[in-house]
């Protein structure tokens, strides 16, 4: 099949990520993107698979006509046999474009696991709500990243038994367990001594690193000793706000930040225990599925899907407690001194996302959704 995916942007983002990890190991049907936007950071990396890639050059939270004139003069050109949209602005958008051609094959695609008006922009809940009314004549199927995101959207109004669940898929040749890159990334940030912890995820307040630091000040006050990694953008010396806040709790010592950094499969195997401490937000965060693929147990707050993708291979705690946060890894101190448990926690991390959420079965569940 030539399928059409018509994306919001191609920034670094999870949708953006999930759109790159299919179409690449998609060998079945052709792909062709559409970004409403720019490149991004997906843009020239589709362009070097040999990939086509189309921008539209739409400013951020602004609509052009003659960027929609243009998505239309593309798709009737391609003349596709499915288009896949990407977040909301595209769905609208390009699921009306789409419809207008005749093309039947429309399929929508959610992320979000709430639109809590606090942390949601109000643009996006606008335009969520608009789609609401469009699912029943638009998209022939809705595709989910989460089962947490189910009850949010049929809230809005979107058609329930069009909505379709479609984990994450990762490639496990990537993020798998790795002795080698353990060491490295160890010896080069002189730690390992102490159970090393660690957190992938940008500076914003959705990731509550406030919360995972004031846990990790209870844990230290009961004489516990361990090395903090944290990775992600503003996760650095500059930041004086967080650097005031691990001074105030008196982690400076246990603290390494290394600001964003292209290595991951490395940083999560360094690890002994990736948190996520997350108050809201979440859909499928990635960074717990790749931390599991590489045979780290996670812990993570009851957000999103963090739960079904964890199971019982770590610890699910409440949003917002930094008590119950700082219980839980001290839990996870104490599995971990008992090598022979510690080693089935490491399989049995790695073993859940082989068996649910490899590259592969992603791209199956998608095709079986397109070919309908």
């Amino acid at each position: 099949m030539k399928v059409v995916h018509i994306i919001t942007g191609l920034n670094n983002g999870g949708a953006e990520g999930v759109l790159y990890r299919l179409i690449t190991h998609d060998e079945e049907n052709e792909h062709i993107i559409i970004s409403m936007m720019d490149l991004g950071k997906y843009g020239p990396l589709l362009l070097e698979r040999g990939l086509d890639v189309y921008c539209l050059n739409m400013k951020a939270g602004g609509i052009s006509l003659a960027s929609i004139y243009k998505l239309r003069r593309y798709l009737r050109r391609i003349d596709p046999d499915v288009v896949q949209t990407w977040m909301y602005h595209a769905d609208l958008i390009g699921g009306i474009v789409a419809k207008s051609l005749g093309i039947k094959k429309i399929f929508w695609n959610i992320r979000h696991s709430n639109f809590d008006e606090n942390h949601t922009k109000a643009s996006t809940i606008k335009i969520a709500k608009i789609n609401a009314r469009l699912s029943k004549v638009i998209p022939k199927k809705i595709i989910s990243c989460a089962q947490g995101a189910i009850k949010a959207h049929t809230d809005l109004g979107y058609d329930r038994e069009k909505i379709v669940v479609i984990g994450n898929g990762y490639d496990l040749s990537t993020f798998n367990i790795n002795s080698n890159s353990r060491s490295a990334i160890r010896e080069e940030l002189n730690i390992g001594k102490h159970p090393v912890l660690g957190m992938v995820g940008r500076y914003d307040p959705q990731k509550n690193h406030e919360g995972l630091l004031e846990a990790l000040s209870l844990i230290k006050k009961q004489g516990y000793n361990f090395d903090l990694v944290l990775v992600g953008r503003d996760l650095n010396e500059k930041n004086k706000e967080l650097l005031h806040k691990i001074k105030k709790l008196d982690l400076y010592d246990q603290v390494h930040l290394l600001d964003q950094r292209s290595d991951i499969p490395n940083i999560m195997n360094a690890l002994d225990i990736h948190i996520l401490s997350s108050s809201y937000g979440e859909g499928f965060p990635n960074v717990i599925a790749e931390a599991m693929a590489c045979g780290t147990p996670c812990i993570a707050t009851d957000i999103g899907d963090s739960a079904v993708i964890i199971g019982d291979s770590g610890w699910i705690v409440s949003e917002n407690n930094s008590e119950e946060l700082a219980n839980a890894i001290i839990k996870g101190f104490q599995e971990k001194e008992n090598e022979q448990k510690w080693a089935i926690k490491i399989k049995s991390a790695r073993k859940r996302i082989l068996d649910n959420f490899d590259i592969e079965i992603m791209v199956e569940k998608y095709n079986n959704v397109w070919k309908k």
